[in-house]
Parts: C-alpha cells; structure tokens; sequence
C-alpha cells in the first residue's frame, strides 16, 4: 500500500520550466500557424513529454530530500530552461542548441535514477538509459544537420523514444500512486493555466471594452471546462484505480495512461492556447483557418486523449465525451463563416452538455445500486 508521498515545493517549482516550454511551443504556431508548424510543435513536445515526465517518474522513486539531490534536480531545471528558449526557432537556427540541452537533460536524468535504494529501479533505468541517450543523439545529430534531416531525425527520436516501453522491462520501476497522479494533475493544470495567460497576452495593448470582456470570459469559460473534464473528483478515482493495480502491472499502466495519452492531452492544450491567443483582440471577427482549427481541433484532441486516459484507468468507456470531441470539429466553420466568439461559445455549451449528460447517466446508474443496497439490509 502506498504511503502518503507527495510532491515537493521543489517539483513545483521545477513544474514552472513546463510552464515556459508550453508558452514557447505556443509562440511557434502563433509564429507559424500553418501545418509545418503544427509539425514543429508535435515533435518537440513529443520528445520534451518523454523525458519531463521521465523526471516525474525520477522524483515519484528518488524523492528530492538531500542536497545533492536537490542540486541534481536544479541542474535538469537549467537544461530544461535552455532547452525552451530554444524552441522558438529551434528548426531554423537553434537546433544545436536543443539538441545539446535535450542530451544533459538526460544525462542529469540517468545519474539522479541511478541513486535510487531500490536494486529493481536501478535495473530498469539501466536498460532504459541507452534509449534516451540514442535519441539524444538523433536530436542532436538532427540539430546540427538543419533542414529535411532535422525533420527525420527528430521524427526517429520521437518514435524510438515512445516505442522504448514496449522494448524495455518497465515493470520493474516502482510508482507511488499519490505521488504520481499528483503530480501529472499538476502539470496538466499548469498547462492549462497557459490558456488563460494566452488570453491576457493576446489583449495586450488592447482597450479594455465590452467586446474584449466578453471573449476574455468566454476564453476562460472555455478553460474552466477543459478543467472539469480532467479534474472534478477524477484524480481520487485515478489514484484509487492506480493503487489497485498490481504492482508490477501499475508501471505498465502509468505509462500508458500518464504517458502515451497525456501527450494528446498537452498537444490539445497548446492548439486551444494558441487559438485563443489568436481570438482574443479579433473576437467578433471570422477566424482564419489555423486557429478556427486550433481550436476545434484542440478540443477535440483534448477530449480523446482523455478519454483513453480513463479507459486505461477503467474510469468508465467516455462515450460521450468521445461524442463531443467528434462534434468539436464541427465547431470549426461557426470560426470561419461566422465569428470567434461564437465558436469559442459552441465548444462551451458542447463540453458543459457532455459533462452535464455524463453526470447524470453517472447518477443514474447509482442510484439503483444504493436503493439495491438498502434493500438487502432490510
């Protein structure tokens, strides 16, 4: 059974790098919002996934309570800080950088798990570590070769990287199940929190009037919502299904569904950040079609990667919510023939009905179970 492990101020403020990398992978849409750089934005965050959440993964079995530890975790924090200031132009000058930045990232990553007491965890970072240098060394190669090399390159690191836990014996790490889903429900609401700060970017300079106030709400209506489909009393149900699992089936699960699906879920976030960023000082106009996408698009991504996140948990098939993210899409030409504002608003009412619909199929189903209960009491 798990103890009560939770995450530190020191991984909190570690979690405030991920907030500068998501608003650095934002500015590359926004720079180029286009479908080269919708590549540019999943591959990096692909591989910028792998190994932030590897380091999720570290501090879940080497808690960060010495100091050498601690020093370790600043020296990933420097590396992760470079790694973001580079991602703006990172295909067409700064790759090198990336790539150089991405390769102490995962050496600091190896040494800091190497610590650990656990025999079995030194023994899975061992037969894991020499993937991660491999695509390191792909990021860097890629870096240094610039143009379609790079966009290969970086395409292998990316999938050498995900196909790794099928290759690797991952069963043999160990997962405190608080700890962990604390600390990814973290990340994602960070995430999330960049919506909201696209939104105040993006009415910069602008006067503050009723239109703006309006999209401005609506935005944040919008992010209100993407929160209530990943939190509202999930996380203690995902903790709960985590915990269950035996413990050498938990490794397995936590990477599928922390891992594999959190990655649309992150990809989602940043195409509805990008969108609002766009939408904000232009409101009662049509969008083009990059953020008339991003936003669409977004949301439905977001959805899907939520709703195998739960199935992998058993936290209910998201049928509706599967549902919604196909409608999303359909949000997509109120964008472009009608106005931002109207789009942002149809993706609210469609996220708070399937919410409101999920809520009540959910009540539905238990009340027959309690009254069921009652009567075999009697």
């Amino acid at each position: 059974m798990d103890d009560e492990q939770r995450v530190t101020t020191l991984e909190l403020f570690f979690d405030l790098v991920f907030v500068f990398t998501i608003t650095q992978l934002t500015s590359v849409l926004v720079l180029h919002p286009n479908w080269r750089g919708f590549a540019q934005v999943a591959l990096m965050l692909g591989v910028i996934w792998w190994m932030y959440d590897g380091y999720a993964w570290l501090t879940n079995s080497v808690r960060p309570d010495r100091t050498d530890r601690r020093l370790a975790l600043f020296a990933g924090m420097a590396a992760f800080l470079v790694l973001a200031l580079s991602i703006p132009h990172a295909f067409t000058g700064t790759g090198l950088t990336f790539g150089l930045a991405y390769l102490a990232i995962v050496l600091v990553h190896t040494g800091l798990f190497a610590r650990s007491t656990s025999a079995t965890v030194v023994q899975a970072i061992t037969e894991l570590a020499p993937f991660n240098l491999v695509s390191a060394a792909l990021l860097l190669a890629g870096g240094i070769a610039g143009g379609t090399a790079q966009y290969v390159l970086w395409t292998a690191a990316f999938l050498f990287e995900w196909v790794t836990p099928r290759l690797t014996e991952v069963s043999d790490f160990e997962i405190n199940s608080a700890h962990f889903v604390e600390r990814h429900g973290l990340v994602v609401i960070v995430a999330i929190g960049e919506s909201v700060v696209a939104i105040g970017i993006g009415a910069a300079g602008l006067p503050v009037n009723a239109e703006l106030v309006a999209v401005a709400i609506i935005g944040l209506m919008l992010s209100a919502c993407l929160w209530w489909v990943y939190f509202a009393g999930e996380e203690t149900r995902a903790e709960q299904a985590l915990a269950a699992a035996p413990p050498r089936r938990r490794p397995r699960m936590a990477v599928d569904a922390f891992g594999y699906w959190h990655l649309p879920i992150l990809l989602g976030i940043i195409s509805i950040a990008f969108a609002l960023k766009k939408a904000t000082g232009h409101g009662f106009d049509d969008l083009d079609l990059a953020p008339a996408l991003g936003l669409g698009g977004g949301v439905a991504v977001f959805l899907l990667g939520d709703v195998f996140f739960r199935r992998t948990l058993g936290l209910g098939s998201g049928r509706l919510r599967a549902a919604a993210a196909v409608l999303a899409l359909a949000t997509i030409p109120i964008g472009l023939a009608g106005v931002a504002f109207a789009q942002i608003a149809a993706l609210v009412a469609l996220l708070a009905g399937a919410l409101v619909l999920e809520a009540q199929a959910s009540s539905s189903l238990y009340r027959p179970r309690v009254r069921s209960a009652i009567e075999s009491h009697e």
